[in-house]
């Protein structure tokens, strides 16, 4: 499923052709997610398991695709200088709550060792940024996550 997306963001394809189908949407969501899972430097089990939950609830994905859709993202999310361009995919083909729910998705990843890095915090800042998602909008769904997941805030 996901071969052909894949080529979209290894660098073969000109990055203004990308368009908005479903797979391009699925791709860039799941490498801002690999990129923050992989920011403290322990990408683990738990932000795996997260990651994979957060992309079978919001896309409605088998196990099968979302396995296919994290490693097609791994290797998206390799090359720093993509941010950008996963962030206009998803800032374009998303309403505004939708964009709000991929940050909380993000804020489920860097939480799911129970401990925020300040390095997850600027990224999720940045992310917010460029999906024209407010402070306001982030914090709330940072509260969201915060409570679902049982930790106080750290």
């Amino acid at each position: 499923m996901f071969d052909r997306i894949k080529t979209l963001f290894s660098g073969t394809a000109d990055p203004d052709t990308l368009g908005h189908d479903f797979e391009a949407k699925q791709l860039a969501a799941a490498a801002l997610l690999v990129e923050a899972a992989h920011l403290d430097g322990a990408f683990g089990e738990r932000e795996r398991a997260a990651m994979a939950a957060s992309l079978k609830r919001f896309f409605g994905l088998s196990d099968d695709d979302v396995a296919a859709l994290i490693a097609a993202a791994g290797d998206a999310q390799a090359d720093a200088s993509h941010l950008q361009r996963f962030t206009r995919v998803l800032k374009e083909a998303y309403e505004p709550q939708e964009r709000v729910e991929l940050i909380e998705m993000l804020w489920e990843v860097v939480y799911a060792d129970g401990i925020l890095d300040d390095y997850e915090g600027n990224l999720l800042r940045r992310i917010g940024g460029l999906l024209y998602v407010t402070e306001r909008e982030r914090g709330e769904a940072r509260k969201r996550v915060l409570a679902r997941l049982g930790l106080d805030g750290r």
